[in-house]
């Protein structure tokens, strides 16, 4: 099978779609026919070799993609509930290797999508959707209270006000970078759209229960101001590379918490969490409640896309073809 692989850490130039062999489900596990593999900001920064140094992490020669969708091919041992030629998404990969005509997958981190939910949002969506419920359960979010969310457009930023409406949040309010980005981020259901140069003056008096940083940075060291009391940080990213400190002081005299989400590690422990999370935010891709625009580019292009998405020339989620 054909199957992209990062050659060395670098630039898109090290993107190489090779043949190699193609893979067979061990115990627990089915195998995928993949129609979309969907792109995400962490494969480009494990290609740059960001991460290099941290345990655990792929290190080249790897392929790389975590949210698939496609087909069952074959159903390894022990696999129930799931059947050859049904219709499937990954919320994740823990190995890896989606970006590929073919891929292994955990079957708890699988989800029929029951011929109600487009293959190309069931790549997009679904497993961020899973993990914004995980993160807003991890945050304690309850009916009526208000969300902000940093960098609203971003793959993992923009589920969450559809999945933070579908918990009970009474509002939710979204930053962006770009004054063009402020259309595309009215229509993932927000209350309200403003620009992160204006946060938080843009704000007014506002305040919030929930506020979710994918971004970090400077957003990041603002957002305890805005936190009503006993109101909660919830960290699920860095996009910015930019660590910054939290003024204690600040934390202890407003009586906010701070919380880090990090979906792999969760998974990882226990991963029929994702299954369950995957069930509960399924009916929003199927009644249209959450729909991600997307752009979608042959695997054999991946180079080239991979360029034009890291430049931030391609709108919506991006999706490669095999």
């Amino acid at each position: 099978m054909r199957a992209l692989t990062v050659t060395g850490f670098g630039g898109p130039e090290v993107l190489k779609v090779r043949e190699v062999d193609t893979p067979s489900p061990g115990p627990g596990e089915i195998t995928i026919d993949v129609s979309h593999a969907a792109v995400g900001l962490i494969d480009a920064l494990l290609r740059r070799g960001d991460f290099r140094d941290a345990p655990g992490l792929p290190r080249p020669p790897y392929t790389p993609g975590l949210e698939v969708a496609g087909t069952v091919r074959e159903i390894g041992a022990g696999v129930t509930g799931l059947r050859p030629g049904e219709v499937v998404a990954t919320l994740t990969l823990p190995g890896m290797g989606g970006l590929a005509e073919v891929v292994a997958a955990p079957a708890p981190l699988v989800a029929p999508l029951g011929g109600t939910v487009p293959p190309e949002q069931g790549a997009a969506a679904l497993g961020n959707a899973a993990t914004a419920h995980l993160a807003l359960g991890a945050a304690h979010l309850r009916p009526g209270e208000r969300v902000l969310v940093h960098g609203v457009t971003g793959a993992l930023a923009s589920v969450f006000p559809a999945v933070a409406a579908a918990l009970g949040a009474a509002e939710v309010v979204g930053t962006v970078r770009r004054p063009e980005r402020i259309a595309a981020a009215e229509e993932l259901g927000l209350d309200r759209a403003v620009l992160s140069s204006d946060f938080p003056g843009a704000i007014a008096d506002a305040r919030f229960d929930v506020v979710v940083d994918p971004v970090g940075g400077e957003l990041r060291r603002r957002s305890p101001e805005v936190l009503n009391r006993y109101g909660r940080l919830l960290v699920v990213g860095d996009a910015s590379g930019e660590d910054v400190a939290l003024s204690t002081d600040l934390i202890w005299q407003r009586a906010i918490g701070v919380i880090g989400f990090n979906v792999g590690a969760v998974l990882a422990e226990d991963p029929t969490r994702g299954a369950a999370a995957g069930r509960a935010v399924l009916p929003l891709l199927a009644d249209g409640r959450l729909r991600l625009p997307v752009t979608t580019a042959p695997l054999a292009d991946a180079a080239d896309t991979f360029a034009r998405f890291e430049r931030g020339a391609i709108g919506g989620r991006l999706l490669l073809i095999p």
